[in-house]
């Protein structure tokens, strides 16, 4: 039996046709990847709020406070970022838990910044499965690079471990040719990529590792570690460590009254203020002369007072992340990597979805950054998810890092 429609029905009929007809058109404009709308995006990513490496959190408000000021502006291609990132204090198992929050109910666009390399090791699999990128990770795990092809959708930032130990090695090999060098590392994928690329550096030098100690990220502390590499005679002090152990270990070798030449691996230098808490008030004769590693303009370096882009970070910071400090400059690094994501949406326009950035992310060539140093350029290809590979060495000197020399340029080893 045939029932004739209504003409109210007809109208309701033909809207949900034009409804549906309209979903599918902006799903065919934007794209149909959760976290994106004509006006937005969303992105999301885990950072130690708390924890043994809670002082990396500036580098989720660094980024955080950029992607404001740009909203502020207007945003990128017609969307405001949104970036929702959650602590996962420094614990890999809580960093897996709560990504998959991230992922399955906040529905964000990509992970961006995840900050550590076995928190990244993690959830790697996971987000490949998933399809979902894995945006700059926050980790200079040679892993996040070299197996591009195998995991296209991840990428890290900072130079690669390999290249930061190498360009450590290969300057003491040429400065302090004969030098014993002991090393405190963290026990993982982390400290042991630091060491190892710092022994391929001295290779055909006769500057030695001839101790080397490791601790876990759940240790109270690493007093007898340092004890142990004080009695090996080492004249030289690697520390590859995160933020409380590095004070540790500054502090413990003072305390033993070892003055070996320290040498500092750039995730903890970049902050300035862990610097200033290792030399206990100027107490610790230890800590000046330290070196490391830097690619991005440090705003405790007097050269760069009057630069306009660390003018741009201090006023950035002071608007939109009250409160922090300026001299703590995993902010910088957190603003470098925001920079460079609001570029990348910039290039890749309307059509935003997550096939798009993989692209975009695997083939970059991006000369300027305003937050990394000059003569630094993002670049990326086929196989090579390094984006940065060139670096400035730098010096502790009363109470600040300087910058010295020629820019570095890591092509393997």
């Amino acid at each position: 039996m045939t029932r004739k429609l209504t003409s109210a029905a007809l109208v309701s009929a033909a809207a949900l046709v034009l409804g549906v007809t309209a979903a599918i058109a902006a799903q065919s404009t934007v794209g149909a990847d959760p976290g994106v709308t004509p006006t937005s995006v969303l992105l999301g990513g885990t950072s130690p709020l708390s924890g043994s490496a809670s002082a990396y959190a500036s580098v989720a408000r660094g980024a955080d406070a950029y992607f404001k000021y740009v909203n502020g502006r207007g945003g990128v291609a017609g969307r405001k970022i949104t970036y929702r990132y959650v602590d996962d204090a420094y614990n890999p198992a809580q960093t897996v838990q709560v990504t998959r929050q991230l992922v399955e109910q906040e529905k964000v666009f990509a992970i961006f910044n995840a900050l550590g390399t076995e928190h990244n090791l993690a959830i790697r699999d996971y987000l490949r499965a998933q399809g979902v990128p894995q945006l700059f990770a926050a980790s200079g795990s040679t892993l996040f690079g070299s197996q591009a092809s195998e995991y296209p959708g991840l990428i890290g930032f900072q130079p690669s471990y390999l290249a930061e130990g190498w360009v450590y090695g290969k300057y003491l090999a040429r400065t302090q040719p004969g030098a014993r060098i002991a090393v405190l590392f963290q026990n993982d994928d982390y400290g042991k990529d630091l060491l190892a690329a710092l022994k391929r550096g001295l290779q055909r030098s006769k500057a030695k590792v001839i101790a080397a100690q490791p601790y876990e990220v759940t240790a109270t502390d690493v007093q007898s570690q340092v004890a142990k590499l004080k009695a090996s005679g080492a004249n030289v002090f690697a520390i590859f460590a995160t933020p409380k152990f590095a004070i540790q270990a500054y502090v413990f070798a003072n305390k033993l009254g070892w003055r070996p030449k320290l040498t500092i691996n750039n995730a903890v230098s970049s902050a300035s203020n862990i610097m200033l808490l290792a030399s206990e008030g100027g107490r610790n004769k230890v800590v000046n002369g330290s070196l490391s590693i830097v690619f991005f303009k440090d705003p405790t370096d007097p050269k760069w007072k009057n630069d306009p882009a660390v003018k741009l970070y201090r006023s950035v910071l002071k608007r939109y992340a009250a409160g922090a400090n300026p001299n703590d400059v995993y902010h910088v690094y957190g603003m470098a990597v925001a920079w460079t994501t609001v570029e990348l949406l910039r290039r890749i326009g309307k059509n935003l979805t997550r096939p798009a950035l993989v692209k975009a992310v695997s083939n970059m060539n991006i000369p300027r950054n305003p937050f990394l140093l000059p003569g630094i350029t993002l670049k990326t290809g086929a196989g090579d998810h390094f984006p940065i590979e060139q670096m400035l060495l730098q010096r502790w000197d009363k109470g600040s890092w300087k910058s010295f020399g020629g820019i570095w340029a890591y092509r393997g080893a």
